[in-house]
């Protein structure tokens, strides 16, 4: 493994596309910490360092995966809005449970421009407006002290 990414919008996909309800995302949820401690638990001994890709939706998270993660690997990237530190804490948990370094990769865009992009997507795996206003009003910037090793901090636009 190289680069991993946990991403809880993939386990909400189905043969006709994504499916979102509370239940289904909850679930979600559930199935990506899952992967991210099945992802450590082959690493007891130097464990890989995981990024928390976050942003509001239409930030341009996958897309800064896909361009620049291997300058991290080894790593595991959980790739999710995660607006609020207590969005973060169970996947800094489960890294500090399996001795992970755990570094923040905050990509900061404009409200309008992640709407742009989000409303581009095709339709199945478009975020309601009101969605992504509502993350973008309770975004909290990650924080060395909820035990982040490092935040990077990227100028979407």
């Amino acid at each position: 493994m190289d680069i991993q990414v946990i991403n809880p919008d993939a386990f909400l996909e189905t043969a006709k596309g994504r499916v979102w309800t509370p239940e289904r995302s909850k679930a979600a949820w559930s199935s990506s910490f899952a992967a991210l401690e099945h992802a450590l638990a082959g690493h007891v001994e130097s464990p890989p360092q995981i990024l928390v890709v976050c942003g509001v939706q239409g930030a341009g998270k996958s897309y800064w995966i896909s361009r620049h993660a291997h300058e991290h690997a080894p790593c595991i990237c959980f790739d999710a809005a995660l607006p609020g530190a207590r969005h973060r804490k169970p996947i800094i948990d489960i890294a500090r449970q399996r001795n992970a370094a755990i570094h923040a990769i905050w990509i900061d865009t404009p409200l309008n421009v992640a709407k742009i992009r989000n409303a581009q997507r095709p339709v199945d795996k478009r975020v309601p407006d009101e969605s992504i206003e509502s993350v973008a009003s309770l975004f909290e910037p990650p924080t060395v002290e909820e035990g982040f090793a490092s935040i990077t901090r990227i100028q979407g636009d």
